[in-house]
């Protein structure tokens, strides 16, 4: 295992799945108005970030969350411009990651107050790069399997995907490029133990507490 802890900035990526496609039903009606030609991103800020096993306060008045299960790529070294056959030659590690965000219906502005709380990414220590085609994760709550996923269900491939994001800007040497998350994750409430796992990668533990108002 590589005992390094994430230092760059972490991108999330939406609609990289088939079954979130699936679940958000046609892109081409409003509020999209057409599918997206590019990897959709987002940013989880330095704020986010937890180890394993820590303690996961809500924000107050929240009383459960969506557990997105995903995984992140580390990069490296600096990189752009990359192509998909060697893309993952630039990848020093990779993370389990547990992207939270409380529930919400928003299309017309950025989810910043659901996906960025203090908190919301709780990460594995860098691990070494593995293959990562069919690589299974599962996600439990309070000792129950509630979802697992599949990284065949991705629309790009990790490489594909570091391809096309660098194609247009540069990944810093430690940054992360989580390869995306399941629209409508499964849920969990205030003072539920979570728990995200995949064969050769170990797993990802943390808790739910509510928060308390300021």
């Amino acid at each position: 295992m590589i005992k390094q802890q994430v230092c760059g900035t972490v991108f999330g990526v939406i609609l990289n799945d088939t079954v979130s496609v699936q679940k958000i039903g046609s892109l081409e009606e409003a509020p999209y108005k057409g599918a997206p030609k590019a990897p959709v991103l987002y940013i989880k800020p330095a704020n986010t970030r937890v180890g394993c096993g820590s303690v996961v306060s809500l924000p107050a008045g929240a009383d459960s969350v969506e557990v997105a299960a995903t995984i992140g790529l580390v990069m490296g070294r600096a990189a752009g411009r990359l192509a998909a056959g060697n893309a993952l030659a630039s990848v020093a590690g990779v993370v389990l990651a547990a992207d939270l965000s409380l529930p919400h219906t928003s299309y017309y502005r950025p989810a910043i107050r659901e996906k960025c709380f203090d908190g919301s990414l709780p990460m594995t220590s860098v691990k070494p790069l593995a293959d990562l085609a069919g690589l299974t994760l599962a996600t439990e709550i309070d000792g129950q399997v509630v979802d697992t996923r599949s990284l065949n269900d991705l629309i790009r491939s990790p490489a594909k995907l570091l391809a096309d994001v660098t194609e247009w800007m540069t990944l810093s040497q430690g940054d992360v490029l989580l390869v995306g998350v399941r629209y409508m994750a499964p849920q969990a409430k205030a003072g539920s133990t979570v728990r995200i796992s995949a064969e050769g990668l170990g797993s990802l533990n943390f808790t739910l507490v509510e928060g308390v108002a300021a």
